[in-house]
């Protein structure tokens, strides 16, 4: 099993050194979340909270991914880099294929998207996209994107989702990259993930990283690797100091839960 560490809702000068320390203590990648707005009044629910609300508040930051990816290239060796989650249809798929490809370029292949079709009807609006049809219109820039990348570094496509609908999208690409759950409920989408797959004939390597609820000793880690899950998001640092730990604390928490779990189950 691999690990990944989770860039979303940090400030955005503190990046660079998490991802430093991720590629010198040995995790897999680092992941990057992405809006192009948020808007401070929505009338679309949140659709990963019961309660309708979003999980971050107004001081988030939201740095552009793939300028991003350059960034941290830069600064590491090793370590991958991967959406989570990507909207591709709120941009054209020429810029997107061209970010995209420039960044795993200049990363030296070390790229993969995590792509969604979105969900906050808002943010398509302002940028001029429509909501309606972007499942489609996903399925379509996919195929368009990866055409374009035929002569430069292969961009493997992961697919978020919860629904059906995007666990089967998921299940024709390369991978699926999941939200908050129990290492129950990861198990039981890899099993599903593994039955749309061998229903449409697909084979080859295929990644399932959620984000484990419950996971915290190494066992549970194992037992989630056992059912199929290949990489888990986290950001380490809660375990020790909590979601508001200073960079120190991060950078420290990132070390002790290599210690602590990631030497057990890698």
């Amino acid at each position: 099993m691999r690990f990944a560490v989770v860039s979303a809702f940090l400030p955005t000068e503190e990046i660079p050194a998490i991802a430093r320390a991720a590629d010198e203590l040995g995790y897999h990648s680092l992941t990057i979340a992405d809006h192009v707005v948020d808007l401070a009044e929505l009338a679309t629910p949140y659709p990963y909270e019961a309660s309708g609300r979003r999980r971050w508040d107004e001081t988030c930051e939201w740095p552009d991914p793939w300028v991003l990816v350059a960034a941290l290239a830069a600064v590491t060796t090793r370590l991958r880099f991967f959406t989570s989650i990507y909207v591709a249809a709120l941009r054209s798929p020429y810029v997107v294929a061209n970010a995209i490809g420039t960044a795993a370029l200049l990363s030296g292949g070390r790229v993969s998207l995590g792509v969604g079709v979105g969900w906050c009807r808002e943010e398509f609006e302002l940028l001029g996209q429509a909501f309606a049809g972007r499942g489609r219109r996903t399925d379509d820039d996919l195929v368009r994107m990866t055409e374009l990348w035929q002569d430069g570094p292969e961009v493997p496509v992961l697919v978020g989702g919860l629904s059906e609908v995007a666990l089967r999208r998921a299940a024709r690409h390369d991978g699926w990259v999941g939200d908050v759950c129990t290492v129950d409920e990861a198990v039981a989408t890899a099993a599903r993930l593994r039955e749309l797959r061998a229903e449409s004939g697909a084979d080859g390597p295929f990644e399932v990283i959620p984000a484990l609820s419950d996971a915290v000793l190494p066992e549970d880690f194992v037992r989630a690797r056992d059912g199929g899950v290949t990489e888990v998001m986290t950001a380490p640092w809660r375990y020790y100091f909590g979601r508001r730990a200073t960079l120190d604390q991060k950078l420290e928490g990132m070390q002790r839960f290599r210690d602590d779990v990631l030497v057990h189950v890698s």
